[in-house]
């Protein structure tokens, strides 16, 4: 069944709509008004994908060569830690696949149709192209649809083409031939804000434009979140260097003469102490921790490594609709004739806002802005009521927030209606640009007028002046529209005037004359209060913002102003300049993006096209958005964000996080989070591969002096998994230090080994390996028991993963600076693991299979003693950092 196939339908259809058989059979043609869903992943698919990493095949081979040479105990220890391993990666991935929301969710499930002449409703899947549908205010577009009749029709597009404002339709427009064709299209999954319609059905499924973005949101992420780029180059790195050091160790047994049987267990030895077995685990805990953390500031997780991911972001590319702003338009300004401008609170709490206006003349201010705003509530269509403690707006988004405004002057539509009844209103009509109402009154006819600003000037001949009608200043009133309006405000005038109380033929068009102006009001759809402090956070924290949205530069460039943006006009381009950059190749359009701040007028795939630059020059790219038209610049991000809750499904669908109040400061909380989550997987990454290279350098220096095998492989089990993966968790799951936003995000190129890391796990591995090697020689040549011996050397590398602990809190801070009790699990899984060992020795069964034994008071001591040594080395290591860091900050 090939839905791409389908060709647009006539502009024209049959009065009587088609008929049964003629739908069912184009239904069983092309298929069901659907979208395609992803298939999900079995439980076995993502069972088996856990084991696709090179230190699982690591593991595996020591799992085989222990089974080969009769070490089951050893074989069997490895396989369980594979398999725990795999049955956490896989629930914790199964459960991201269960928390993903049906794509589907802007299909209407039904819709009215006209069918073998009979007006009906079917449900939307079961539409066909041809098929006649019947609209009214508040319906979801169920497919593509070509206009056959409309009345007075507005269609909110904003969630497919970041337009904010209401779309008129159904009436040809001047300029193009396409132009004139938009007029008459209507996208499934926009919606009707106003006016009634009927349209054939031009194309249903994947073929609808709604349907090609679904399609496009289908093909696999082609970014890799950092966490795992990194992960990935980690672990070759790690699985290449096991295998040179196993081939030193086999060339070196060689040449001594060692039997085979020992090479293979000296060899499954090293391959267990160099892999850091329980560092998946301890990662995935760092990962969820930061989840719920984010979870409790309003940003839900949906892919883990986009924890991380987050936290690396170097460029937010943000929309403006709902995201920066409310998504609600709203009067925020009224300009009097003689200029006097007032302001009006953008909250959307009704009941808290009020019209500002202050000085002497504050009262008659006031009264003058409540008498324009008498005109806007009469000369509406639209309602704004209030039910259950909540206001409930139904109308044309213009209209409602004219409602909005006169409810913060105290004025309400219904009691305005009752003292002057409707006797006739003229519709808003785009060629005649203006709306009015006519109502009685005690012996005349009074007249409302709202409309555009040029229309309104030249139909009224006075203005309101101090509460008097004076000739009007038609330059005067122009020049301050046209200031309003290139402050990116929408603007509307209002006048009012009187009639006789009887007149032959009826009120109409004709008696709009001898009006009274009575002033502009601009609105806007407000950006967020929260939204400066928030940006002021992202400077602070290194991370540049870009606005990508659907409107005009004028208004994008106001927007971003209010919104704490900061921007040179030559850094607002369109999206016309993109296509043009993108015509002339990926440098061109690289060299854009380098630069620009705003995004205007810009088409879905001129998104996608721009992240993925955004993404060529270097950044960590976030996008943030709302709409059907955000998808693919969601899903080709590095990490998506989608907003909860006006948010359609397809973009929450498409992100990696989700931001449930829709608060732009909420990302940057998330951001914080991020960087914090990172901070803790250093951290478990440094215990980890410290402790795993000092078991490595313990067997790499007994080989050459003669010594047996100081640990066997389940020993070292032990040591990487319990002592150690005890302590790892309470690392992963540490609390912030604090100063996460402080500083400028950490390089995209930074490894998650770098200069710094690389020397402390060297400072480490010498200090631990080396102080345990002294110690098994000495005990060795003093007459210890290689079994006794074994037992005091793994009971070294518990205390020193206990000290390594403490001074993994905090990469910057000294140990003696921070407060441990802030972070008492870290506390209580030092004595844990110190307390467990310590129990294993007189556990039957467990010091059988570990080759425990009972210590003395004064061997404790004396390895506690040892073990403290590694302090000494890490706070000398900070300090000189510390001092490295202070000089450099000086110089700046």
């Amino acid at each position: 069944m090939n839905l791409t196939a389908q060709t647009p339908a006539p502009t024209t259809a049959k009065a009587n709509g088609l008929t049964s058989v003629e739908a069912e059979e184009r239904l069983a043609e092309l298929g069901p008004n659907t979208l395609p869903e992803p298939e999900p992943s079995s439980p076995l698919k993502l069972f088996l994908v856990q084991f696709r990493n090179p230190i699982i095949y690591i593991l595996l081979l020591a799992s085989g060569l222990s089974l080969a040479t009769g070490r089951i105990e050893d074989a069997l220890f490895i396989f369980v830690v594979l398999l725990i391993n795999a049955a956490i990666g896989t629930y914790q991935e199964y459960s991201a696949d269960r928390a993903a929301a049906a794509l589907r969710n802007l299909e209407q499930p039904s819709t009215r149709v006209i069918r073998d002449g009979v007006a009906g409703r079917i449900e939307a899947k079961r539409l066909v192209v041809g098929d006649l549908v019947l609209l009214e205010s508040g319906d979801r577009i169920p497919a593509d649809l070509m206009l056959v009749d409309a009345s007075d029709l507005r269609c909110d597009e904003s969630l497919l083409t970041g337009e904010s404002m209401p779309v008129p339709k159904g009436r040809p427009v001047e300029g193009s031939p396409d132009e004139t064709r938009n007029s008459m299209l209507l996208l499934a999954g926009s919606l009707v804000t106003r006016g009634r319609a009927k349209g054939v059905v031009t194309a249903t499924g994947t073929a609808t434009m709604l349907g090609g973005i679904a399609v496009e949101l289908g093909t696999a992420r082609s970014t890799q979140p950092p966490l795992v780029a990194r992960l990935a180059k980690f672990t070759n790195a790690l699985a290449l260097f096991v295998g040179l050091a196993a081939l030193v160790l086999v060339a070196a047994g060689f040449m001594r003469g060692l039997p085979l049987q020992d090479l293979v267990m000296m060899s499954v030895g090293l391959a267990v102490s160099a892999v850091p077995e329980g560092l998946p685990i301890a990662i995935s805990i760092a990962l969820a921790v930061s989840m719920r953390r984010m979870a409790a500031r309003n940003v839900i997780v949906r892919s883990m490594p986009a924890v991380e991911a987050l936290g690396s972001t170097t460029m937010i590319a943000t929309d403006k609709t709902g995201t920066l702003t409310s998504n609600v338009q709203t009067v925020t300004e009224i300009r009097l004739p003689d200029g006097t401008d007032i302001a009006l609170d953008a909250h959307t709490d009704l009941d808290r806002c009020e019209i500002r206006a202050s000085g002497l003349d504050g009262d008659l201010v006031r009264e003058r802005a409540r008498r324009l705003l008498r005109a806007a509530l009469l000369a509406n269509e639209g309602t704004l009521v209030r039910r259950d403690d909540l206001w409930v707006a139904a109308g044309d988004t213009v209209d409602v927030a004219l409602l909005a405004a006169g409810r913060k002057a105290g004025l309400g539509q219904e009691e305005l209606n009752d003292r002057y009844p409707l006797a006739a209103r003229i519709a808003y009509e785009p060629e005649h640009k203006y709306a009015a109402s006519f109502h009685h009154g005690s012996d005349r006819i009074h007249v409302f007028v709202k409309g555009a600003s040029e229309v309104l000037i030249e139909m009224a001949d006075r203005m309101d002046v101090a509460g008097n009608a004076v000739e009007i200043d038609r330059a005067s009133l122009l020049a301050q529209k046209e200031e309003m309006a290139a402050r990116g405000l929408r603007v509307l005038a209002f006048a009012e005037g009187e009639v006789g109380a009887t007149l032959a033929g009826g009120l109409g068009h004709g008696h709009l004359v001898d009006l009274v102006f009575l002033g502009l009001a601009g609105m806007q759809d407000p950006v967020r209060p929260e939204v400066p402090n928030a940006m002021k956070d992202c400077r602070a924290a290194g991370v540049e913002v870009v606005m990508v949205t659907g409107d005009d530069p004028r208004t994008a460039a106001a927007i971003a102003r209010g919104a704490g943006l900061g921007f040179l006009a030559s850094q607002v381009v369109s999206g016309h300049d993109i296509d043009e950059a993108a015509r002339a190749g990926d440098q061109r359009l690289d060299e854009i993006t380098r630069e620009a701040r705003i995004y205007a007028r810009v088409q879905p795939a001129q998104k996608s096209a721009i992240v993925a630059s955004l993404i060529r020059n270097g950044h960590i790219v976030a996008v943030t958005g709302d709409g059907v038209n955000d998808g693919p610049a969601l899903k080709k991000a590095h990490v998506g964000v989608a907003m909860g809750l006006r948010g359609t499904e397809v973009a929450k669908e498409s992100a990696d996080l989700v931001v449930t109040d829709d608060n732009f400061a909420s990302i940057v909380a998330g951001i914080a989070e991020g960087r914090a989550a990172y901070r803790n997987i250093r951290k478990v990454v440094l215990m980890s591969v410290a402790t795993g290279a000092a078991e490595v350098l313990l067997f790499m220096l007994a080989l050459p002096f003669g010594l047996p095998m100081p640990l066997l492989p389940v020993q070292l089990l032990w040591l990487n998994l319990v002592t150690n993966g005890i302590q790892d968790v309470a690392l992963a799951g540490g609390r912030p230090e604090g100063d996460e936003l402080a500083g400028p995000p950490r390089s995209p190129l930074e490894p998650i080994l770098d200069r710094t890391m690389i020397r402390r796990v060297v400072q480490s591995t010498i200090v631990i390996g080396g102080a345990a090697f002294l110690a098994f020689q000495w005990m060795i040549a003093h007459g210890y028991g290689v079994s006794e011996a074994r037992n005091i050397t793994l009971l070294i590398f518990v205390l020193f993963e206990n000290v390594q602990t403490l001074a993994c809190s905090s990469e910057r801070r000294s140990i003696f600076s921070v407060d441990i009790l802030r972070n008492r699990f870290l506390l209580l899984s030092v004595l844990a693991a110190q307390t467990i060992h310590i129990s294993a020795m007189y556990i039957p069964w467990l010091s059988r299979t570990l080759g425990l034994s009972p210590i003395t008071p004064l061997e404790w001591g004396l390895s506690m003693l040892m073990a403290s040594s590694l302090i000494l080395v890490t706070e000398a290591d900070k300090f000189v950092s510390r001092r490295r860091r202070d000089r450099s900050s000086r110089v700046a």
